[in-house]
């Protein structure tokens, strides 16, 4: 893992880019790896032996992206630290999700539609099993929700059972949290079963 960075004092952010590379075990480092990632990003670091995840906030919003270790695939993009998790007791089989909060300019014209709040990704070490797009039917709560500068989001797990995903505006507004739980149920997203605030929705999503 490689990072170079430029910061210039008074300048909001920094410039910096980060280059994981990978070699089987024993080989010289000097022939060509099995793989290179390079991005814009402040940190590389290994997650449970399996993951790679990228610091890619540079200026006020702190995001990070998430790659497969074995071969550097792009698995998804969160702006919520990592949730890791085993969904069963008996056998350790890690899960991994992430709350991505698509930007004004998102590259994907459908993640630019006024009612589209967050995509939150459920996958494994290897693949994303499920996407689900959270929208608001209320055009004046919909922006808020998905706003940078005035709220905040947490993602959280409870027993490899459910996703906890909840939005909280930033002080001076009350924090007035906007709640939403997702089943987890045979290695998948419960959809059917979530339970919504109104005006709130959550349905599969694929990009």
């Amino acid at each position: 893992m490689t990072t170079h960075s430029k910061q210039v004092i008074g300048d909001m952010g920094m410039e910096a880019s980060t280059t994981t590379e990978a070699w089987k075990l024993g080989v010289d480092l000097k022939t060509k790896p099995i793989y290179s990632v390079t991005v814009e990003g402040s940190e590389s670091r290994i997650v449970e032996e399996a993951l790679f995840v990228v610091s890619r906030g540079l200026e006020e919003v702190e995001w990070w992206s998430v790659y497969n270790l074995a071969n550097g695939a792009h698995l998804f993009d969160t702006y919520v630290p990592l949730v890791k998790f085993s969904i069963s007791r008996d056998t350790l089989t890690m899960r991994y999700a992430g709350l991505e909060v698509p930007e004004d300019n998102h590259k994907d014209a459908r993640l630019r539609e006024p009612h589209v709040v967050a995509v939150l990704t459920y996958a494994s070490d290897a693949k994303v099993i499920r996407e689900a797009l959270i929208t608001c039917d209320d055009l004046k709560q919909a922006p808020l929700l998905r706003s940078f500068a005035d709220e905040s989001r947490t993602l959280t797990v409870n027993g490899g059972k459910s996703l906890r995903v909840t939005f909280t505006q930033d002080f001076p507004s009350p924090p007035a949290p906007v709640t939403l739980v997702i089943p987890i149920a045979g290695d998948d997203l419960d959809l059917a079963h979530a339970q919504m605030p109104a005006h709130v929705h959550v349905a599969a999503w694929k990009r």
